[in-house]
């Protein structure tokens, strides 16, 4: 693959997808990219390039897109997060949606599932304080081949093992040989969809609360601060919004703001300014 056929990829990447990749990434699609190769018996990266720009193949195109991006995921990843929901937010929401009865959740960027599993395993024992209500769980990820993972809800022993309380494992999954299901109960409370986030999402709806973690990292400044615009356009006044532990909207956008005593957690800016958020109640 020659410098112009990679700069091309580069741009094909971003164009389609947002990933920002860095010039010194070359190795990285080298090594992903040669089982796309295999895939569609095609026998060099540099045919690849060419074939991608020739626009014939849009199944070229999206594994090319799957390949190059990244899915690490784990039940209950940095732990932090899910501590925020179960300890501040779900008790928040609960008192402040007294009267509707309902929370909707976006998790984008749900990769194989495990994130937006471990909410609604937090929901479920939370069942008991919440009689009546409606809840929502949409995910969304630009791989279709992670969703489909994602909706059947089988995991090996390693990725149960990694993060998944034990507790939570033995009530809520089924061991199928080597493999562990997720309980019918906890996929039916998650609604996968397919969704590129550099792509128009206001169909989603609106959300009360939107995990938005690991992603905005592949991505450079104006697709961030256009992807954040977008998401404070889909929350109410009172929504909030959790980043990953190395996101930050500072210098991005004003139109969410910094919560004063939770690392990652954002609010909707009301004025625009992008001014700190009082802390909420809850742990600190």
């Amino acid at each position: 693959m020659t410098e112009l056929e990679f700069e091309a990829l580069r741009a094909f990447l971003k164009a389609r997808s947002g990933l920002a990749l860095s010039p010194d990434k070359r190795y990285l699609v080298e090594s992903r990219l040669t089982s796309v190769c295999t895939r569609f018996k095609i026998e060099s990266l540099s045919r690849l390039v060419w074939e991608i720009k020739s626009g014939r193949s849009s199944a070229l195109e999206n594994a090319t897109i799957e390949a190059m991006t990244t899915n690490e995921t784990f039940f209950f990843r940095d732990k932090a997060p899910f501590d925020l929901f179960q300890d501040v937010l779900l008790p928040r929401y609960i008192k402040e949606r007294a009267t509707s009865r309902r929370l909707r959740i976006w998790c984008a960027a749900a990769s194989t599932g495990q994130e937006p599993y471990s909410l609604a395993m937090l929901l479920k024992e939370a069942a008991a304080r919440m009689p009546g209500w409606q809840i929502d769980i949409v995910a969304t990820d630009i791989s279709n081949e992670v969703l489909e993972k994602a909706r059947v809800g089988v995991y090996n022993q390693f990725e149960v093992q990694r993060g998944l309380p034990i507790r939570l494992m033995v009530k809520y999954f089924t061991q199928k040989g080597e493999q562990w299901q997720i309980a019918p109960e906890i996929r039916s409370m998650v609604d996968f969809r397919y969704l590129n986030l550099i792509e128009d999402f206001s169909r989603l709806g609106q959300f009360d609360i939107v995990y938005c973690r690991n992603v905005l990292i592949y991505f450079d400044t104006p697709t961030k601060a256009n992807v954040l615009r977008r998401i404070a356009q889909l929350m109410p006044a009172d929504g909030s919004l959790v980043l990953g532990a190395s996101e930050t909207i500072l210098g991005i956008t004003d139109t969410l703001t910094l919560d004063s005593a939770y690392r990652g957690l954002y609010g909707k800016s009301a004025s625009g300014t992008g001014t700190t958020r009082p802390a909420l109640a809850g742990i600190r």
